[in-house]
């Protein structure tokens, strides 16, 4: 069973600054809560080697980039140990950007950025539903995401 790492007031500071910016050099941290860019780096040491934090990531505006669809699917698996398999291939697959194994109908729900709708239906027929441990998919296409935020510890 894994450890479970406390944090403290001055971890959760430090996470909250990294949120809103994650390139925010240690002594711009140090500097705006007052303790030293040492104590700074070996918090965040910590907070890496206990899996708190996993590095950092840019974010972009997909549809900034021209990826005007973004859609939520939810894939039924014809058995529960086909589920690696299916894993497999949507690793390859460069159009998923999220997948959650799930309780309830889905086995899965898998997130992807299409550039066209005809894009996404070329995807889903030619990619997706060629998968044979995939019984059948459920469609949710985005028209907003008005919430997107981390959460703050």
């Amino acid at each position: 069973m894994e450890e479970i790492y406390h944090i403290d007031n001055l971890d959760r500071k430090i996470l909250s600054l990294l949120q809103h910016d994650g390139r925010l050099p240690y002594t711009d941290i140090a500097k705006k809560l007052t303790v030293s860019p040492g104590t700074i780096h070996q918090r965040i040491n910590k907070m890496t080697e206990a899996g708190i934090i996993k590095g950092t990531r840019l974010i972009l505006d997909y549809q900034r980039l021209g990826f005007d669809v973004t859609t939520l699917l939810g894939l039924y698996l014809k058995s529960a140990k086909d589920l690696n398999k299916v894993l497999e291939k949507l690793k390859s697959m460069k159009e998923v950007v999220d997948v959650y194994y799930t309780t309830g109908s889905y086995a899965l729900i898998i997130k992807i950025h299409h550039k066209t709708i005809k894009d996404y239906h070329q995807f889903l027929v030619d990619k997706l539903q060629s998968i044979p441990e995939i019984q059948s998919t459920e469609s949710f296409i985005c028209l907003d995401q008005p919430i997107e935020r981390a959460l703050y510890v």
